[in-house]
């Protein structure tokens, strides 16, 4: 009654049985894998000493940006030069801007500085003059699937939708650094703007979409066992019936 699967069209079938399930379990693992890497790097930074108790490094000791420097107190020393608004920014439920001024390093490279966050309608106190040391919280340089970017564009001059090199490389003449720092202490008329967690540390909608996509991949092995299953019933019972006459 099961001579059938011995026919080519069956034997193209359970070849791809058997290479379907173990890419699918592959895959759903591949997943799940991700997904543990996501709940370790929450766990190791939330175990890391909190920001206020570490001494601020300089700034070049601290690049490039990556998961264990992100957040860490830097310090560049410079003098203050362009200052930029990066509008619709969000903070405690209300909506403004970030003032953003670039601080013109002894090296030469210019590093944006978010002073802090400025409520709709008001003015953004000018920057210190003179040598000044400025620190904070280190950040990677801001991508378009960042929380807040705004790329729509057709800013008006001074505003930045984006924190990065990139949008800053045709607005200043001079280099820029692939980071920035959000200062802790901000002036008269600013709110500080709290470190964001590094990209890829902390379980967000993305870190339980790797989650998901774990189930899904089994569930499809799942269903190719299944109908796999049905089809053979079906087909032995027709034949079945075929040697009953019926």
């Amino acid at each position: 009654m099961y001579r059938f699967l011995k026919t080519p069209r069956w034997w193209g079938i359970n070849v791809f049985v058997l290479l379907a399930i173990p890419f699918c379990v592959f895959m759903g693992t591949w997943q799940l894998g991700k997904f543990e890497d996501r709940v370790d790097s929450h766990r190791e930074a939330e175990e890391r000493p909190a920001a206020s108790s570490v001494a601020a490094a300089p700034l070049d000791t601290l690049l490039p940006v990556d998961k264990e420097t992100s957040g860490r107190p830097a310090e560049a020393r410079g003098r203050y030069g362009e200052q930029f608004l990066v509008p619709d920014r969000a903070l405690d439920g209300r909506t403004g801007s970030y003032v953003l001024t670039l601080l013109r390093t002894d090296g030469g490279r210019s590093l944006p500085v978010v002073r802090g966050w400025l409520p709709e309608g008001a003015k953004a106190p000018a920057p210190p003059t003179g040598e000044v040391t400025a620190v904070g919280a280190l950040q990677a340089s801001e991508t378009l699937g960042t929380k807040g970017v705004r790329t729509a564009g057709g800013l008006p001059e001074g505003q930045l939708g984006m924190i990065s090199a990139a949008s800053l490389v045709n607005v200043v003449p001079e280099d820029v650094y692939d980071a920035w720092i959000t200062l802790a202490d901000s002036p008269a008329g600013l709110t500080p703007v709290p470190a964001a967690a590094a990209e890829g540390t902390g379980l967000d909608a993305k870190a339980f979409q790797n989650l998901g996509y774990t189930a899904e991949w089994f569930v499809f092995a799942g269903f190719v066992l299944f109908m796999w299953f049905r089809l053979v019933r079906r087909e032995a019972e027709a034949s079945r019936d075929e040697a009953l006459g019926l």
